[in-house]
C-alpha cells in the first residue's frame, strides 16, 4: 500500500509539472519559431530581436496563467500533505 501511495504521488507530481510548464513552453516555442522565420526572411540577426518578444510572452503568460498555476500547486500541496499523513499513520 505504501508503494502505491508513493508511486501515485510521483505520477501526479510529473503530471502537475507537465500541466504547469507545457502551456508556457509551447507559447515560447511558437514565438521563438516566428521570430526565427522573420529573422531568416529579413536577414536581421539582432540578439535583442529574439530575446524581447520571448520575454514579453513569458511575462504575459505568467500573468495570465499565474492564478491557475498557484491554484494547482496549492491543491497538489494539500493532496501531498494528506498522503503523507496517511502514509505516516497519524490520525
Amino acid at each position: 500500500m505504501e508503494n502505491d501511495i508513493v508511486a501515485q504521488s510521483l505520477r501526479d507530481s510529473l503530471w502537475i509539472t507537465l500541466q504547469l510548464g507545457a502551456p508556457l513552453l509551447v507559447a515560447l516555442l511558437a514565438v521563438g519559431l516566428a521570430v526565427s522565420v522573420v529573422q531568416a526572411l529579413t536577414q536581421v540577426q539582432e540578439a535583442s530581436l529574439a530575446f524581447l518578444p520571448k520575454l514579453a510572452v513569458a511575462g504575459g503568460g505568467l500573468m495570465l496563467l499565474g492564478p491557475f498555476m498557484a491554484g494547482a500547486l496549492r491543491d497538489w500541496t494539500i493532496t501531498l500533505f494528506d498522503r503523507m499523513v496517511t502514509l505516516g499513520g497519524l490520525p
